[in-house]
């Protein structure tokens, strides 16, 4: 079975370096993308997915929001999410990871972290 990721960003150029990253992991799939807050909560809650890699600034709305939507999900089943934001700041992290997140990435430095936790949540799907 391989890890269903679901992708909640705003920008072209980030989901398309995700989904580049990601097509380089065994055992990973895309189970779908959206740009927004709301299209977020409608496709996380109806779809299967088990990692979701969220920004926290959103075309309409925001990755908080979307966590604070999710947090019943997320504290009841085992998946997990991971704020992928520009927006690294300590309040920040913090607010994600009391609303559930798993991990909290900046783009800017934590590419590489992130991939290694994808490959991590891969080879045990």
């Amino acid at each position: 079975m391989s890890l269903r990721v679901a992708l909640v960003e705003d920008s072209a150029r980030i989901r398309a370096r995700l989904a580049e990253m990601l097509a380089e992991i065994p055992n990973v799939a895309i189970a779908f993308a959206a740009e927004t807050e709301g299209e977020a909560v409608r496709l996380l809650a109806s779809e299967p997915w088990d990692a979701l890699i969220l920004d926290l600034q959103l075309k309409v709305g925001t990755g908080l929001g979307v966590l604070k939507a999710m947090q019943g999900l997320l504290a009841r089943e085992s998946r997990t999410a991971i704020v992928f934001t520009n927006y690294g700041f300590p309040q920040y992290r913090e607010r994600a990871l009391g609303l559930g997140a798993h991990h909290f990435f900046d783009k800017a430095r934590d590419f590489p972290a992130l991939r290694k936790v994808l490959e991590e949540l891969a080879a045990n799907a």
